[in-house]
């Protein structure tokens, strides 16, 4: 005789059991906050990591969604059991889409990360958005690794850059710098979507680096040093665009804005400030820290300005 032994369910599935449960029964209603991943980790016991997963898997079940200054909230799509009755065929979902295109697909995953960050993008969720099967997903995008790359191509697309563009090397950086830089407040998933050792070989993004590399050409400058300066000027973009997409889902997770968390922080605060071990610190105005768009072309200012002693210094040399 042999008996077998059943594995208990991983700790998220058994609290996404019981948050769905919730939910399913309207003791959480739509609209209504839901714990943050810090708090799921603290009421349940588990890690950040576990608790993460948790959110995502409710997330792509379509039970939640992120909502700006409110947190993570019980979603308005999500429907109630229906009391058992006789069976009826399954209607397609209103607005479903019937024939697909690459387009409407990475259009409808951007617009998902856009909305909750890239995390909610999956599968399963973007072919519940768009009202068809997940396998009518495959025929436009392997996986989720080539979904991504391929958002992060459509998403480059969007901006407008002229050619030749404005007159001399420093006019044409500082445009695309802020095209790039209008494009990550837009998408601000997107610096989490590309890596400089691993670039993804996609024509939209490859057109922005030519494009960069145009506007520096004829200045003599060695074919290394072209390619340093496009991936500077893009690691600027990035780096400050980072700050501004933890801050948003900061707010997003805790419900709490910059000002409110500033505010919370006040006493503290003033007891560092006040305490005459940091005089200068003291005297930088509070909307100076929190001006990211300001640091952003700062540092491109500043960034340019080093740049221009470069190519005048190799001007020189030629001469």
């Amino acid at each position: 005789m042999s008996s077998s032994t059943q594995r208990p369910d991983p700790p998220y599935r058994r609290i996404v059991a019981e948050i769905r449960a919730r939910i399913l029964t309207g003791d959480l209603r739509p609209g209504e906050r839901m714990p943050s991943i810090r708090q799921i980790a603290q009421r349940w016991g588990v890690a950040v990591a576990t608790a993460t997963k948790v959110m995502a898997t409710l997330r792509d079940d379509g039970l939640v969604e992120a909502k700006v200054g409110s947190g993570t909230v019980v979603s308005a799509r999500v429907s109630r059991p229906q009391p058992a009755g006789p069976s009826t065929p399954l209607k397609p979902r209103q607005g479903a889409i019937t024939k697909l295109n690459r387009k409407q697909v990475l259009r409808t995953a951007i617009t998902i990360a856009d909305a909750e960050g890239l995390d909610a993008v999956s599968m399963r969720r973007l072919a519940a958005e768009l009202g068809v099967g997940p396998m009518s997903l495959y025929r436009h995008v392997a996986n989720k690794d080539e979904l991504v790359t391929q958002m992060v191509d459509e998403a480059f697309g969007e901006p407008d850059l002229p050619i030749p563009g404005p007159e001399g090397w420093r006019a044409k950086l500082e445009l695309i710098s802020r095209r790039q830089w209008e494009l990550c407040r837009r998408h601000l998933w997107l610096p989490r979507a590309i890596s400089f050792t691993r670039p993804s070989l996609v024509p939209n993004m490859m057109e922005h680096t030519e494009w960069t590399l145009r506007a520096l050409d004829g200045l003599g400058l060695p074919v290394a040093t072209g390619i340093q300066e496009a991936l500077t000027l893009h690691t600027l973009v990035l780096t400050i665009a980072l700050s501004m997409a933890d801050e948003v889902e900061a707010e997003q997770e805790t419900g709490v804005t910059l000002d409110r968390w500033w505010l919370a922080q006040r006493k503290r605060t003033d007891e560092l400030l006040h305490s005459g071990r940091f005089p200068l610190l003291a005297a930088i105005p509070e909307e100076v820290a929190s001006d990211l768009n300001g640091l952003f072309e700062y540092a491109l200012a500043r960034h340019l300005d080093g740049f221009a002693v470069l190519v005048e210094g190799q001007g020189r040399t030629r001469s």
